[in-house]
């Protein structure tokens, strides 16, 4: 009599770690994570991005689903969480640029990229000024402005010097001109919550995006649905 095999055994999560690495201003701290069997080459490294009121952080649920065959890498922006903060005012493009040096430090040949909300424009720029190097893009809620406007307004109180800069950066930033330069192949999830209007506008920016409408609420959102949204990436990270 034949023997019925075996299951296969479950995946594991990935095990999210912390480091700090060099970037031009200073060190920056991020979650990191590895496949449970060890190396870098099972599939793309994942970079996540968070929002203006987060931390890498913000992505450990998340990456424990998304990481389990890939390395996966959430840092914290300069002057947020604990990386340290830049010297001045930066420009989004600056704030990009300090994860390029991080990128450089790591020597990763290719990279997709997840973001959250603000972390969408930061996303777009290390696209456009690494198109051979950043594959493919994930876009969770997107402040995409009306035509005419630039970043959306934002309540400045009780915020820390680090995000004001951060918010100083995101008010000047031509986001629907940049946005419409992507060359990349683009998912954007689109959960219902205070910018579901908004990030419909990425269609007017961007008519060969993929958009998918979540049912779900968008507060906390890699907190409170980290397998819903692994869920619904899955396929275009893998290609």
């Amino acid at each position: 009599m034949a023997k019925t095999p075996k299951p296969p055994p479950p995946v594991e999560p990935a095990r999210v770690r912390r480091g700090y690495f060099e970037c031009r201003f200073g060190q920056l701290h991020l979650h990191n994570s590895m496949p449970p069997g060890g190396g870098f080459e099972e599939g793309t490294a994942l970079l996540c991005i968070q929002d203006s009121a987060g931390t890498g952080r913000t992505f450990a649920p998340f990456m424990a689903l998304a990481c389990r065959d890939r390395s996966g890498y959430a840092p914290d922006l300069p002057g947020l969480g604990e990386s340290d903060p830049p010297g001045a005012f930066p420009t989004v493009a600056e704030y990009a640029a300090a994860l390029e040096d991080f990128i450089d430090t790591m020597r990763l040949r290719k990279l997709d990229v997840v973001s959250f909300r603000a972390g969408a424009f930061i996303a777009a720029e290390l696209a456009l000024a690494r198109p051979e190097q950043i594959g493919r893009l994930v876009m969770v809620s997107v402040p995409v402005p009306q035509q005419g406007q630039r970043g959306e307004p934002a309540v400045e109180a009780n915020l820390s010097e680090g995000q004001r800069r951060l918010l100083a950066a995101l008010r000047q930033y031509p986001a629907r001109e940049r946005l419409s330069r992507l060359s990349q192949k683009l998912l954007v999830l689109r959960p219902k919550d205070d910018l579901w209007e908004a990030t419909g506008r990425i269609r007017e920016v961007l008519p060969a995006a993929r958009v998918l409408d979540l049912d779900i609420p968008g507060e906390a959102l890699f907190a409170s649905a980290p397998a819903r949204l692994y869920e619904s990436a899955r396929d275009f990270l893998r290609g």
